[in-house]
């Protein structure tokens, strides 16, 4: 009877591995500083950032503050249609106030990923400094935010999610030697790599600040 039990234990355990292990990699898109969903015009569903404990993931441990600004120049208008995203994505932002820290879980499934990380700056122009932490390392160190209503897009591939969570923190950096260490995000894409496009097949753009022409 004994070893039956234990048997059934041991058949138990390895179900659970099994099912553990083969958890789909999932794309998924956040639109920060929002609630409600939206669909691009690619036919994309982005989650409402400021949600927490949904199936896809939410905010983590402090809600994060919401701000929007429907004012982006002509030339981010342009870079967002550009790379394939709508300039909506680019209005709103999720962000925290110094020191407190913006964190966001996705369940993303066990894999690897390639992760875009989109802002648009309404409030503190070439002078807001934070970093990008993915997965416990940071991918952005001192990273400042563009110009006045201006965007970024910043791209970071392979990362690697070993148990189904991707985890998310935006930190303001005092060594960023800026005023404003308040950070934020308007939109993170998080795409398998085995699904993601060629980036040879995109438009080459110089990452890094959109200054106005």
């Amino acid at each position: 009877m004994q070893q039956r039990i234990l048997f059934i234990m041991l058949c138990t355990v390895l179900i659970m591995l099994f099912t553990f292990d083969n958890i789909p990699a999932k794309e998924i898109r956040v639109w920060g500083g929002k609630t409600t969903d939206y669909t691009d015009s690619n036919g994309n569903v982005w989650y409402g950032g400021q949600k927490t404990k949904q199936s896809w993931g939410g905010w983590i441990e402090k809600e994060p503050r919401a701000a929007e600004d429907r004012q982006l120049t002509a030339a981010a208008k342009k870079l967002a249609m550009d790379e394939g995203y709508d300039e909506e994505l680019f209005y709103a932002v999720s962000w925290a106030q110094y020191p407190d820290v913006v964190k966001v879980d996705l369940n993303t499934g066990r894999g690897t990923f390639d992760v875009t990380y989109l802002v648009g700056e309404h409030w503190s122009p070439n002078n807001r400094g934070f970093d990008i932490i993915i997965e416990d390392e940071i991918v952005e160190a001192l990273y400042v935010t563009p110009g006045d209503d201006e965007i970024d897009i910043k791209r970071y591939e392979g990362i690697q999610v070993r148990d189904t969570v991707m985890s998310f923190v935006f930190a303001g950096n005092p060594d960023a030697g800026k005023t404003d260490r308040n950070a934020m995000f308007s939109g993170i894409e998080v795409i398998p790599s085995q699904l993601a496009i060629d980036p040879k097949q995109k438009l080459t753009t110089t990452w890094g600040s959109l200054k106005t022409q």
